[in-house]
């Protein structure tokens, strides 16, 4: 029987294949009592399991795949944090000894107590990250009763796609190398860390689909169309033939945007547009390269403290940022001062907030914390003497902080002439034009600094009061709300008047369906995902800027969404 399911598309493309159903190991587990003989033996059985687990994450660090998403390694060192709190891996233990009871009983029951306990968090990012406990005690449980990982599929003649209940990013590492054309999971949303993981690995991949684990069968064929967000479930003939045609097309197109690669970004009447990629870690320059991006528009230097007992000394932050700027050769290297608090917190200085996101972060917890700010700009302004280093300033709101700012990095200066250490004292500083209010005020931000750039993620969160990872309320994220157009186009438009650069580094930057829409708008550097950059090019080279200039303006006088979204294909046909 054929049928469809519709789900969350989280990374584009089109496979045919196979079904493989991956078993979801369930901690509804049986209670027995031990006698008193065996209980440091199963004390022992579950220090062993423990050791396995940790082993395998190890490995897979090792065997990590040079095309992994970015943040794949953070995701990594944060399942084992959570494997080596003492939480899930010493209070089972006690419980053995204290209950007699077997280790999947202690473990199962330990893990709901942390689940219960993030549910109680009124942050949505945090409350969502339940699912990382619950996906390394799933992994440990494996362990426990012999199933330490999923198997592979046995046929090799023929594509396979992934079927599974949940799948952590860790899986999704371990499942990449038996070449599965895609991945389909019940839960999940297009935010999650498996869909940013999926989409680093540029395999097809739907998740949200509910029951699909339930209702699909092993060895059913599959169509699950990555751009759409559905799976069609043993299609006819000629449904099959149609997802052929447009596979082949889909794969001869990834053929064509690779020959792009040492192509200079221009449109049709000869605008140059700067495409440069975000990154993590000075790690991610060689992909940056690959995919030919221009420059890094967005170092996100908060992960260097992220998953750490130890934060990062002056020494060791220098050596990353003069590594990546080294490894870009000249090409600018925008390097973000810590963006943390509110869901990326850092022993030391963790804060409980009634609303983590309103609170105490990013630019105002640099100011609140002035030796971890000095730090960070000492190891800053020393890089920049290998490269070409600019200073990106996150979550400004008002002139009086931006005010506070620049004399911190001038009295930084101050410090590093006193020891004699050099520096480019000309080096660029720019901030982030993320809060509405920011956004109001962007001429007296403009005047103050040397570059803009735009976070769309949190400028329509903040326009829009929507927390786009809250199920609840996700569908009222719209980076088309005439608030937003609105002031993205006035926000793009007096910087070019000022003549001061600017750049959108959020989630619209690396979107195809917006790119044209950025660039009537007067956008010329856009920053994003180094995976996405070949394809936002071709829009690139494909854009005429005075075909699309009337559109544009029918856009932003538009109110009704409907009207905007059909004006959008027309921009994009």
């Amino acid at each position: 029987m054929s049928f469809t399911l519709h789900g969350i598309a989280v990374s584009s493309g089109i496979a045919i294949g196979h079904a493989h159903l991956v078993s979801h190991t369930s901690l509804e587990v049986a209670h027995y009592i031990l006698p008193r003989q065996f209980i440091d033996e199963e004390i022992a059985r579950f220090d062993a399991a423990l050791q396995a687990t940790r082993k395998e994450f190890s490995s897979l660090r090792g065997n990590r795949p040079a095309h992994a998403a970015a943040e794949f390694d953070a995701f990594l060192e944060l399942h084992q944090m959570i494997l080596d709190d003492p939480l899930l891996s010493a209070a089972p233990r006690e419980m053995i000894a204290s209950e007699h009871c077997n280790a999947e009983w202690a473990l199962k029951v330990q893990t709901e107590t942390l689940v219960a306990q993030f549910e109680e968090f009124e942050d949505p990012y945090l409350r969502e990250r339940q699912t990382d406990v619950k996906q390394v005690a799933e992994r440990l449980l494996k362990r426990l009763i012999g199933h330490p990982g999923h198997q592979p599929p046995t046929r090799h003649d023929i594509e396979t796609i992934l079927v599974a209940h949940d799948l952590s990013p860790a899986d999704l590492i371990q499942f990449k190398p038996h070449q599965y054309a895609a991945f389909i999971t019940d839960v999940g949303g297009a935010t999650s860390h498996t869909a940013i993981v999926a989409r680093g690995l540029n395999t097809p991949c739907v998740v949200g689909l509910h029951n699909a684990r339930e209702l699909v069968l092993e060895d059913d064929l599959l169509i699950l169309d990555g751009e759409q967000g559905v799976l069609i479930v043993n299609p006819d003939k000629s449904i099959l033939a149609e997802y052929k045609l447009r596979q082949s097309a889909w794969e001869l197109e990834r053929k064509k945007l690779k020959r792009l690669r040492t192509a200079r970004a221009s449109t049709l009447d000869g605008s140059i547009i700067e495409l440069h990629a975000n990154i993590e870690k000075p790690g991610d320059i060689a992909e940056v390269k690959e995919n030919g991006a221009t420059g890094i528009g967005l170092f996100r230097s908060e992960f260097l403290f992220l998953n750490r007992d130890e934060l990062p000394d002056e020494e060791e932050q220098f050596e990353a940022y003069r590594a990546a700027a080294a490894g870009m050769e000249g090409q600018p290297v925008v390097i973000r001062t810590f963006d943390l608090g509110a869901d990326k917190q850092i022993k030391g200085v963790e804060r409980v907030a009634n609303n983590p996101a309103l609170g105490l972060r990013a630019i105002r917890l640099c100011l609140a914390e002035p030796v971890l700010f000095r730090t960070q700009l000492r190891a800053l302004l020393r890089a920049t003497n290998y490269g070409n280093i600019k200073i990106l300033i996150p979550m400004l709101s008002g002139v009086s902080e931006l005010n506070q700012t620049l004399l911190f990095i001038e009295a930084t200066k101050y410090s590093l002439d006193i020891d004699g250490i050099p520096y480019k004292r000309d080096v660029e500083i720019g901030g982030m034009i993320e809060i509405p209010a920011a956004a109001l005020s962007i001429e007296v931000f403009a005047k103050k600094l040397d570059f803009l750039s735009i976070g769309t993620n949190d400028l329509i969160q903040y326009t829009l009061a929507i927390d786009r990872t809250d199920e609840e309320v996700a569908h009222l994220y719209d980076p088309l709300h005439p608030a937003v157009l609105h002031l993205l186009s006035h926000v793009i438009g007096i910087s070019n008047k000022l003549g001061v650069p600017i750049s959108v580094c959020g989630e619209m930057a690396g979107e195809l369906a917006y790119t044209r829409l950025l660039l009537g708008f007067g956008l010329r550097q856009l920053s994003m995902f180094s995976a996405q950059v070949p394809s936002v090019k071709q829009r690139v080279l494909t854009t005429s800027l005075p075909e699309i200039a009337a559109i544009t303006q029918k856009i932003l006088r538009a109110d009704d969404p409907l009207k905007i979204r059909d004006l959008l294909g027309r921009l994009n046909a």
